[in-house]
């Protein structure tokens, strides 16, 4: 099964920090009886925990916030206090999936957002179903690995009839894991969390930095409270007017472009590299290649997710080069480890479970629900847009939520904010995951005078640290001083 998370490169490709909370005193406002008791970062496994400057907590928020006194789940929150002495307040992080663990991310992100935190603390957290915040596990590390093997594009009867019994079976898994929580993991949901994490602390309205997947959850944040958006930045912008079908050709696009682009660096003919690239998979299909990985083969759906990871950054692309060439002579050991790296395998067999808490928020965000037979005739147009990642994508469509456990909420999120603060909305025309025309719809549907739209004509996903100087500066302006840039700004 393969869906391409819509999740900060950065956090596809780079060692997680795992944190988890020790006891501490409280030093934050308690607003509609809400509180985080900030402590230590404690390590986690092997893992060790983050600098001293770094405080974990949990906040407790209602499980059906439709029934608030029902119950309530814990939410792990990570923050580091600003380093000046003009404070601004806090700065809440998303770094997209749906699945990412901020606990894990934010760490890490702090060299980018070096000079955010001289004026915020830098907060993030694990959303409801994620890591530390009651995370979803659907499967165990052998049922993993033997999913691997599953046709992901089947040619017959049987590959299909399997595909959809192995869907129709993680579902399951997701449901004996979470329990009641599968169904009150939705974005809305962690929107309403967001407000409730604003309240605890301190503050009057949420300044916020979503990628990925993360801007999706801003723009429903903006929508649901309109008058306490503060200061938000979108960057690599979801298309919230797609349906799932639309987010799959979407995908299907940005991925072809960003290959596209890769293969003119190379000095190839994109039209001819894809083909080339599109038969090679077709016969890894048929025979997976080996690999120095002990009992383990690579097969289309692992090479395909190892062609899929370097494409987030174009710092990843030599390493692509390599990989293909590999496999063009038989091995697929650079793929498989590129693969690996994507679904968080270890060299101990470990899976992360990034894929199970994005599946299980997506499906019961989207209401659409695809047929086999509905995919099968769309398939030719996806073909078309793409012979190396149509295929995929196309059947995603149908197995991703086929059988789901709980229905889903609607065809696309609202994200209109009539009222709300100006939003800044980057997209990255070279984007892969998310492109680019995504960030114009967001600032559409936002509203006029909300959405201001920054571009940028560069490549990989998401623009800020990316290294171009004007991104950079256009969005601390806006952060730090409050300053709306003119909407259309382009940064070449």
């Amino acid at each position: 099964m393969t869906r391409f998370a819509r999740w900060t490169a950065l956090a596809a490709c780079a060692a997680l920090l795992t944190a988890g909370c020790s006891g501490g005193g409280s030093d934050d406002h308690d607003r509609g009886g809400t509180a985080i008791d900030w402590g230590r970062c404690e390590a986690s496994g092997d893992t060790p925990a983050p600098g001293e400057e770094w405080q974990c907590g949990t906040l407790r928020v209602p499980l059906d916030w439709s029934e608030p006194d029902s119950g309530t789940i814990g939410l792990a929150l990570i923050r580091a206090k600003a380093t000046g002495d003009d404070r601004l307040g806090s700065l809440l992080f998303n770094f997209g999936g749906p699945g990412g663990s901020g606990v894990s991310m934010m760490p890490s992100y702090a060299t980018t957002a070096s000079k955010l935190r001289e004026r915020y603390d830098l907060v993030s957290w694990d959303p409801r179903g994620v890591a530390a915040s009651e995370g979803i596990r659907c499967r165990d590390d052998e049922e993993i690995q033997a999913a691997e093997s599953v046709d992901s594009t089947p040619d017959t009867p049987a590959e299909e009839q399997a595909y959809l019994a192995d869907a129709a079976d993680f579902g399951k898994g997701c449901q004996e894991s979470a329990g009641e929580l599968l169904a009150h993991v939705s974005t809305t949901d962690t929107a309403r969390d967001m407000d409730r994490i604003r309240q605890a602390l301190g503050d009057d309205r949420l300044n916020y930095f979503g990628i990925s997947y993360g801007t999706e959850l801003g723009g429903v944040y903006a929508h649901l409270f309109p008058k306490r958006v503060g200061r938000l930045t979108l960057d690599a912008v979801v298309d919230p007017s797609a349906d799932t079908v639309g987010h799959a050709e979407n995908q299907t696009r940005g991925f072809q472009r960003a290959l596209d682009n890769y293969l003119k660096s190379t000095g190839r003919d994109p039209g001819q590299g894809s083909r080339e690239i599109a038969e090679l998979l077709d016969r890894i299909d048929a025979e997976p290649l080996p690999t120095s990985s002990k009992g383990r083969e690579l097969t289309q759906s692992l090479a395909l997710t190892g062609i899929v990871l370097p494409l987030y950054s174009k710092d990843g692309w030599p390493v692509l080069t390599s990989a293909l060439e590999a496999a063009e002579e038989g091995d697929g050991s650079e793929l498989l480890a590129l693969a690996d790296g994507y679904n968080e395998r270890d060299a101990s067999g470990k899976y992360g479970t990034t894929t199970h808490s994005q599946r299980a928020i997506s499906c019961l965000d989207d209401k659409q629900r695809m047929t086999a037979a509905q995919t099968e005739e769309l398939l030719p147009e996806f073909e078309r847009i793409s012979p190396v990642f149509g295929p995929f994508l196309g059947w995603d469509t149908a197995g991703w939520c086929h059988d789901w456990p709980v229905p889903g909420q609607h065809d696309s999120p609202e994200v209109s904010a009539p009222g709300a603060a100006p939003v800044l909305v980057i997209g990255n025309t070279g984007d892969p995951a998310t492109p680019y025309e995504g960030a114009r719809r967001m600032a559409d549907e936002l509203g006029e005078g909300v959405g201001i739209v920054l571009t940028w004509e560069g490549e990989g996903h998401g623009a800020y640290g990316s290294g171009s100087d004007c991104v950079d500066s256009t969005v601390n302006a806006y952060l730090l001083d409050g300053t709306v840039p003119k909407d259309g700004k382009v940064c070449s």
